[in-house]
């Protein structure tokens, strides 16, 4: 028995726990859950529970169905809004095959395995969310615009109530989770928030921004509110990004970092930014997967719709951040089309491997863009040599099933499945009749 194993076991009987969940994502990025008792943790250790893959979005198919999770020591922690009398804890899970072997429909495993080819070129790889979302009255009336929990906007100081109370509460849980947050404020939009969680290497951030939506639900439930981590919400107020800042490091040493550089970028660094610019397009429908994810891209602002990058320049898809005199570890580039509705792990993995093959093939960083983007017109945009996302999912879908990159990194089961789902989701959306049609169109036609 390995020390990891041993402190659950003793933590649990220290806790006085009740009930452990074991948590995993579909492909999706829908987390899923089943409870054991404790005393079924030590034989899930070595042999797994197994459940019917069948009945999870994009696991299995029926004649294959049998599948094994497998918990991950290194992740369990109590669930602080849980009855303390009965405390309750949770733990990630490995999902396998009966024989053993790993399941290529697991998405912490496609994940796993692209930061395994990371790992032997020598990096690490870190990330750091800003993850925006919203904040709403209840009940929600289907149909209808939601009402958002105050009128505040970008970094104001609001009053004593629900919104304050509710990042306290959010931020204390998830400290007691042992995730650490960075710094949190009200975002642009009216009910909008922001929580910043700080920098670590992807796998865990991927299992953190999975709790962090649990626990950003949990309480805004408790508070009486309700919490959407949809991209645009509101069509007359920002979108909510998470906008990822990432760096690759060589042990201690950030592999990004030239102290020569105009931008402090290592040549590294701008083959890996260069390696996301050519791949952006196709990986949009992973880091940017719902229908709604193009509204949000189209909105202007800081949100990107063209592939370029810039310093310092929030219209760019890739900004890189000003260099903190005497903090090389600190050099970083910042993605901002990723939103928080993504699932994390296939969005990481895929962000990984592109900008991989930049410094593989060696990829040359184009010039920068410094104006505003959405400031210029097509023309100055297609001489400048800067290309758009793509402008919906269907667009997205269609540059995704071209991608060879895109079928190496999630392998054939998760590339089939998620481009049949997005596309059925795609297919449905555009058979809907839309509040803007019935109000622009009804009286006139």
């Amino acid at each position: 028995m390995d020390k990891q194993t041993e402190f659950v076991l003793r933590a649990m009987e220290e806790r006085d726990v009740s009930f452990v969940r074991l948590w995993f994502s579909d492909v999706l990025g829908f987390l899923k859950s089943v409870a054991i008792s404790p005393a079924e943790v030590e034989g899930a250790f070595a042999e797994g529970i197994g459940f019917d893959g069948s009945s999870i979005e994009g696991f299995a198919r029926v004649y294959e169905s049998d599948m094994v999770a497998h918990p991950d020591p290194s992740t369990f922690q109590t669930l602080p809004w849980r009855d303390q009398i009965r405390p309750t804890a949770r733990m990630f899970c490995d999902i396998r095959l009966p024989d053993g072997s790993p399941s290529y429909a697991d998405p912490r495993f496609v994940l796993k395995r692209a930061l395994g080819k990371a790992a032997d070129r020598g990096f690490t790889f870190y990330t750091h969310p800003e993850i925006e979302f919203f904040l709403f009255q209840t009940p929600l009336e289907p149909g209808r615009p939601p009402k958002p929990l105050d009128d505040g906007g970008y970094f104001d100081h609001t009053t004593l109530g629900q919104g304050s109370d509710f990042r306290r509460k959010t931020i204390s849980m998830l400290e007691q989770m042992g995730i650490s947050v960075e710094f949190s404020h009200h975002e642009a939009g009216p009910g909008q928030h922001e929580i910043d969680l700080r920098y670590a290497d992807a796998l865990s951030m991927a299992d953190n921004i999975m709790t962090f939506r649990v626990v950003v639900k949990e309480v805004a439930a408790s508070l009486g509110i309700h919490a959407s981590f949809m991209p645009k919400p509101l069509a007359d107020a920002p979108g909510s990004g998470m906008h990822t800042h990432m760096s690759l490091f060589e042990g201690d040493s950030n592999a990004f970092f030239d102290a020569s550089d105009e931008f402090r970028l290592s040549k590294l660094g701008r083959q890996f930014v260069a390696g996301l610019l050519i791949h952006a397009a196709e990986i949009s429908a992973v880091t940017n997967q719902w229908v709604n994810s193009y509204v949000r891209l189209a909105s202007g602002g800081e949100a990107p719709s063209y592939i370029c990058w810039g310093q310092n320049n929030r219209s760019a898809l890739i900004r890189i951040p000003s260099y903190k005199p005497n903090k090389g570890a600190s050099a970083r580039i910042e993605l901002r089309s990723i939103d928080a509705a993504a699932n994390p792990y296939l969005a990481f993995a895929l962000i990984l491997s592109a900008g991989l093959d930049g410094i593989d093939r060696g990829l040359e960083l184009p010039p920068g863009a410094e104006d505003d983007v959405w400031s210029l017109t097509d023309r100055e945009r297609k001489a400048m040599g800067i290309a758009p996302l793509p402008r919906n999912l269907d667009e997205a879908i269609s540059a995704m099933e071209r991608s060879e990159l895109a079928a190496e990194t999630l392998g054939e089961h998760v590339f089939d499945y998620f481009l049949k789902n997005k596309r059925a989701e795609f297919e449905e959306y555009r058979r809907q009749v839309t509040p803007w049609e019935l109000t622009r169109l009804l009286p006139l036609l």
